[in-house]
């Protein structure tokens, strides 16, 4: 499988952010990928105001999305944001082409590090696993990579790619952590990760203001036994990766903690 992690740096306006993915959608596309992934908020940047961002699968920002990926003929995955039922939105992963039209809602909000998502994003519920070319691909995002449990609930449901969207927050030692526990989850769950987060916006000259998780790049790819795959700096890149899914039935049979564990 041929993966594009397309490391952007979003800003505020959702019409300029899909000149971004458009692009990244391009270049993935010339480079025969069959699965380009943007982070989360690829919408647009947190920081801003979400609830009046915010729109429907069926909008006009998804619909866009949809039909530059059937265009190219590639799965896309792009990180947005949805109304809730209760006046807050909803951090969804639209996740479009080659067959596929579903969303992931966010389960684990970043209420941490003086940071509480939660006060204007409503929780997902439900794990969602979905077969792209025969394999079977899981999705999370950002502050989900902290629970392990989520992980293996996506392996036990098929997965043996689990990707990993997501907009880090900045600080001392933040980046160790993002790296540390890609690995970490790719071991507990047996799967390769793919996981690609928002390029630092400093590297293309932009302060963050406030507490916003605004990302810090290294997006990566970890293998079944948690080795690093592939690797990016801070800055904005498309990277082509290819991975063999057929290595975790390996992987399964020589560390089998998804049989293992008792709880």
């Amino acid at each position: 499988m041929r993966i594009a992690l397309c490391q952007i740096v979003s800003g505020p306006e959702p019409e300029a952010n899909l000149e971004l993915i458009a692009d990244g959608i391009r270049q993935a596309a010339e480079e025969g990928a069959d699965l380009a992934v943007f982070p989360e908020a690829a919408m647009a940047c947190f920081g801003v105001k979400l609830g009046p961002l915010a729109e429907p699968l069926d909008g006009p920002w998804a619909t866009e999305v949809r039909r530059l990926a059937d265009e190219a003929g590639i799965a896309v995955v792009a990180g947005m944001f949805t109304p809730a039922d209760d006046g807050r939105v909803t951090n969804t992963l639209l996740i479009t082409g080659r067959g596929l039209d579903t969303s992931y809602d966010k389960i684990h909000l970043f209420d941490a590090f003086g940071f509480a998502e939660s006060r204007t994003v409503a929780p997902g519920s439900k794990p969602v696993v979905v077969t792209l070319d025969g394999v079977g691909v899981g999705f999370t995002t950002c502050y989900d990579v902290r629970f392990p449990g989520l992980f293996q609930k996506l392996a036990d449901e098929g997965a043996s790619v689990i990707v990993t969207p997501a907009s880090w927050g900045s600080g001392e030692g933040k980046v160790e952590q993002w790296e540390l526990l890609v690995r970490a989850r790719a071991l507990d769950s047996t799967s390769w990760i793919v996981a690609c987060g928002q390029g630092d916006p400093r590297s293309i000259g932009r302060e963050p203001s406030g507490k916003a998780p605004t990302g810090v790049g290294h997006s990566l790819v970890a293998t079944p036994l948690g080795l690093v795959h592939a690797q990016l700096g801070a800055e904005p890149e498309v990277r082509i990766v290819d991975i063999d899914p057929t290595s975790v039935e390996g992987a399964r049979q020589a560390v089998p903690v998804l049989t293992n564990r008792r709880f």
